[in-house]
């Protein structure tokens, strides 16, 4: 007889029965998951049949590993190695004393859990690399690969890639990084702008791959070491470029190249201005071209980028800075600023004066040979007194009076022809200088004063109220003759201005600012007539220069004037009745009186002090009637003219618990299916008419009598909703009434109890189906047929009677024929 193992222990179970510390059970298919590593002789599982199955047979893919007992005993022969083999295909069947299978055989699915019992072990003791100095950081250029036989699917099998050590390094930065998934290394930021191969032609590194993610402390672990040639990068920008402007040699022109640090780039251009044209191109071999002639005077200088891109189209590196500058030749002439250029000088300058200054253009580059550019007079009309009165400098273009002062009197002005030159061309500007009168005149008014003007203080702004005039001796239409008016005394705000005709030197005194008659009632002004230009040396303004007039206000009737357009108030919604609410303030301009009323109280809420604008509450508020309450303030004087004003007062109101909950709609077609099959719910919703924080309302639920619970229980869903549950299916079919209370949770707390009706009757096709009852009036179904017969038979009655007459009147009118047909003949 086979001799019985000694069990040890049960085998540690992830899934399946063993999860809930069931080893046994009925013969039926399962799926068990077991750890690797188990010791031997560890207990499965344990089937149990009934009679008349006395033992059972164990076949599939057992592979030596697995055996059952007659009495159902599944158990381990030897260890598992989730590596050899993760998954056995089982069938268990149970035998009566006959050997014959009287159940089953049902398949067992055994998986083989991981265990973490691999060390993760690199590819190659030692790797080698080489990378170019300006690599695009984070950009892979080698990798370092390890395996683990532990499943990938868990913590066992997930490596963890880390740099331990960098040699040289540097002030302690790392040159190099590892994605710690992938093993691929790459420069850091730093790395791309450090690395110099004349400096440090290479770096040895040790990477260290972790199991478990590399997470915890049992992990397994191995390393390897990384030597790293850096080569230097040929991917650098050329120097800048000079092209001379206009060629006329044959286009394209090779300019300069880029090169990548391997073969088979491919090489692009863009600039970031986005022209119409772009005169340059590159080839597949790093060389650029420009495609046309360029015009500096169009465009002197150009940057754009180069970028080597692989055969995917991604960008291997930064682009290029590439920059053009177009050299400049000789092929703009001079240019005159305008037509004709105009100076003015006085009749009284003296000899060296700056009468002003040519300035000619060259579109040429600045500070160049091309566009230096010299003046010369050649020609001056007319020569009255003498030619050559003016000179130019040679580079500067200034003109100066150069042998004697002018006068108007030998000629108003004076035509002279400049050249002007640069290396190659030569320009013909005209240049015309006025002669001026000096201004040795004073304006002088025509009458000194003006005497008084009366106007009201409500005058519009911009209103011309007075015209003065003084008149200037210097020539007419100079800087000499214009006359400005200016006021020097009794308007220190600016309330009045003086606008002067440029045709007529007129001044039209004008309202600039609102007159007061409170404030300044009389006012004496003075003015001042003062030309532009500044006198000469020996004539100064005196007084035939001023004028005065006297300015008399009038008062006008105002309307008194709140202190704000809109007076805002806040109080609580349950405030007492008399409460002072707020206040308002008007003034009167004149000082009258002011009594105050409201207007657009429609709801009666408020009353005013008419003496003191002081605000009052006259009834109870409601926020939920009205969270602003807005009137009108009217503000009337008290005798005068009774003037009004009118301001906006607006009451914000701030809530109070003073509503109960309540239901947020009706709920009238609330059912369940009788009878029930199951306990039954229902959702309802509460809401509350008072205002609700951020955080919304938040409202508790209880059922309105303790008699209901042993029927219905009501459960909270959130603030707002809840769930009305039946506890049995015993329920008659008709309507129940379920009181339920709702509190809102407030300060103070108010509670409100609705009445929830839920309909039990016959489901057809998931709708509720309700027998229509009989109304008083309306006959039952046997009514109705009785009546409907009785009707049948009173028309069956009808159409048989006609029907009989019809036959009656058909055979008196065949008899008729025959005795007609028999009298005729006599008749003949």
């Amino acid at each position: 007889r086979e001799r019985r193992p000694h069990f040890k222990a049960f085998c540690v179970l992830t899934t399946g029965y063993g999860q809930e510390g069931k080893f046994s059970g009925p013969l039926k298919p399962m799926k068990l998951s077991i750890f690797e590593g188990q010791e031997p002789s560890q207990i499965i599982f344990q089937f149990k049949v009934n009679s008349p199955a006395v033992s059972f047979e164990l076949t599939g893919e057992t592979d030596n590993t697995f055996k059952i007992e007659p009495d159902g005993l599944l158990y381990l022969i030897k260890p598992l190695d989730r590596e050899t083999r993760s998954i056995y295909n089982l069938q268990v069947a149970a035998l009566d004393a006959h050997g014959t299978i009287v159940e089953g055989p049902v398949p067992i699915t055994i998986e083989v859990k991981d265990i973490n019992d691999n060390r993760p072990t690199f590819l190659q003791p030692k790797y080698e690399g080489s990378v170019r100095q300006n690599s695009r950081p984070g950009k892979p250029f080698m990798y370092v690969n390890a395996t683990d036989l532990d499943d990938p699917a868990t913590l066992n099998g997930q490596l963890f890639y880390e740099i331990v050590i960098q040699l040289p390094k540097i002030n302690n930065v790392m040159y190099f990084q590892i994605n710690n998934k992938t093993g691929a290394i790459s420069l850091t930021r730093q790395g791309a702008q450090e690395l110099d191969p004349i400096k440090n032609p290479s770096y040895s590194l040790v990477v260290s791959v972790k199991d478990m993610g590399g997470q915890t402390e049992n992990s397994f672990s191995d390393s390897t070491s990384v030597d790293i040639t850096v080569m230097e990068n040929i991917w650098k920008a050329p120097q800048p470029v000079e092209i001379v402007e206009n060629s006329t040699d044959p286009h394209p022109i090779k300019i300069t190249q880029v090169q990548w640090n391997d073969p088979g780039a491919q090489y692009s251009l863009f600039e970031k201005e986005k022209r119409p044209t772009f005169p340059f191109s590159i080839d597949q071999e790093g060389y650029i071209y420009v495609t046309q002639p360029l015009d500096r005077e169009e465009k002197d200088s150009y940057v754009f980028y180069a970028l080597a891109k692989d055969e995917h189209g991604k960008p291997l590196s930064y682009p290029l800075e590439i920059r053009v500058k177009v050299k400049d030749i000789n092929d703009n002439p001079p240019t005159c600023p305008s037509a004709v250029t105009v100076f003015e000088v006085q009749e009284n300058e003296i000899l060296g004066s700056n009468i002003g200054t040519l300035s000619a253009r060259d579109m040429d580059e600045e500070n160049t040979v091309n566009s230096i550019l010299g003046y010369r007079i050649v020609e001056q009309t007319p020569q009255i007194p003498m030619d050559g009165l003016f000179l130019v400098q040679t580079y500067s273009g200034v003109f100066q009076l150069a042998k004697r002062s002018l006068k108007k009197q030998d000629t108003p002005h004076y035509n002279l022809t400049v050249q002007v030159s640069d290396k190659d061309f030569k320009t013909l500007c005209a240049v015309r200088i006025n002669v001026i009168d000096i201004n040795d005149q004073i304006p002088i008014f025509k009458k000194s004063d003006y005497g008084n003007l009366t106007i009201p203080e409500n005058t519009k702004i911009g209103s011309i109220i007075l015209t003065i005039q003084a008149t200037d001796a210097d020539e007419p239409f100079t800087g000499s003759s214009k006359i400005l008016y200016r006021i020097t005394q009794g308007d220190s705000e600016g309330r009045l201005g003086v606008d002067t005709d440029p045709r007529t030197n007129a001044g039209y005194v004008t309202v600039k600012k609102p007159l007061d008659f409170e404030t300044a009632a009389v006012s004496n002004i003075i003015f001042k007539a003062e030309n532009p230009e500044p006198l000469v040396p020996g004539v100064a303004y005196n007084e035939s220069s001023f004028a005065k007039f006297t300015l008399i206000v009038t008062n006008v009737n105002e309307a008194p004037v709140f202190s704000q357009y809109v007076f805002q108030a806040r109080v609580s919604e349950d405030v007492a009745t008399g409460t002072k609410v707020g206040n308002v303030t008007a003034k009167d301009p004149e000082g009258l009186d002011i009594r105050y009323s409201l207007r657009g109280d429609t709801r009666g809420w408020l009353k005013i002090d008419p003496v003191t604008g002081e605000i009052f509450s006259a009834a109870p508020l409601d926020r939920e009637a009205e969270s602003v309450y807005r009137v009108k303030v009217v503000a009337t004087e008290v005798g005068g003219s009774s003037l009004t004003s009118v301001s906006d007062f607006h009451l914000s109101l701030t809530d109070v618990n003073d509503n109960p909950p309540r239901l947020a709609q009706e709920y009238t077609g609330l059912f369940l299916c009788h009878p029930l099959s199951a306990s039954g719910s229902l959702i309802f919703q509460a809401t509350d008419d008072d205002w609700q924080s951020f955080r919304g309302p938040q409202f508790t639920f209880s059922l309105g009598s303790e008699s209901l619970q042993k029927d219905w229980e009501v459960l909270k869903i959130n603030g707002t909703h809840a769930r009305l549950s039946t506890k049995h299916t015993n329920f008659e079919e008709g309507v129940y009434d379920i009181p339920i209370r709702i509190n809102d949770g407030g300060r103070p707390p108010l509670e409100g109890t609705v009445s929830l009706p839920v309909t039990f009757c016959t489901c057809v096709e998931g709708r509720c189906f309700r027998p229509a009852a009989r109304q008083p009036g309306i006959p039952t179904m046997g009514m109705a047929v009785g009546i409907l017969l009785t009707t049948l038979l009173v028309i069956g009655i009808i159409l048989a009677v006609v029907f009989i007459r019809m036959k009656t009147n058909k055979g008196k009118d065949n008899v008729q024929s025959a005795q007609a047909s028999e009298v005729q003949p006599l008749r003949s």
